[in-house]
């Protein structure tokens, strides 16, 4: 797929999120946090949904969560334009609570469009819930099991919609370093994986 034509699908994509009215929450959000970065990424960062700082900004991982993501980016050689950024969810539920079946059920398709259009030859999905949406999508039989028996193992899985094979990395949120900064260096090493996997491919 040529660059323009991933331009355009995507700016489509943007348009149709604006409007979008397929669940509630376009009642509540300030601004939808549609993706952000390099449309041509070989790795594709999917969290799970926009907090209270990405309502507000409709940047995806901007607050304390976006400093640590910037930092271990920079861990393995990477600046945040080097990659794109998502969510399962486009528009913040309200009390950043989990997102309901239905929201997912609404939403989804604008991610998995994205996948099919960026192409990225690594996903990594951030934290638990994105990690069990991505992993079951993927029909990865592991996707039962949690984040912390997950992360930092790669999955080689096909998607069933367009048959594009893609590695999948599952690893922690990176709030849980904002909570806890003993994980920070977790996470580094988790990096690290997806450094090793771009040199494979």
């Amino acid at each position: 797929m040529g660059e323009d034509q991933k331009d355009k699908l995507l700016l489509a994509i943007k348009e149709e999120v604006i409007e979008c009215r397929g669940c509630q929450l376009y009642k509540t959000r300030n601004l939808p946090v549609i993706g952000q970065g390099d449309h041509r990424a070989k790795i594709m960062l999917i969290g799970e949904a926009p907090g209270a700082n990405e309502d507000k900004t409709g940047v995806p991982f901007c607050g304390e969560s976006g400093r640590v993501l910037n930092l271990l980016l920079s861990s393995i050689g990477l600046k945040r334009e080097n990659v794109y950024i998502a969510n399962i969810l486009k528009c913040r539920p309200p009390s950043n609570r989990e997102p309901a079946s239905e929201e997912v059920e609404a939403c989804v398709a604008y991610l998995l469009r994205q996948i099919s259009i960026i192409e990225p030859k690594i996903i990594a999905s951030l934290g638990n819930h994105s990690t069990h949406f991505i992993l079951k999508h993927f029909g990865v039989p592991e996707s039962n099991l949690g984040i912390s028996k997950l992360r930092g193992k790669k999955f080689v899985a096909q998607d069933p919609l367009t048959q594009k094979h893609y590695t999948i990395i599952p690893l922690y949120h990176p709030a849980v370093a904002v909570y806890n900064g003993r994980l920070l260096d977790s996470l580094k090493n988790d990096f690290k994986i997806i450094e090793e996997q771009l040199k494979d491919e």
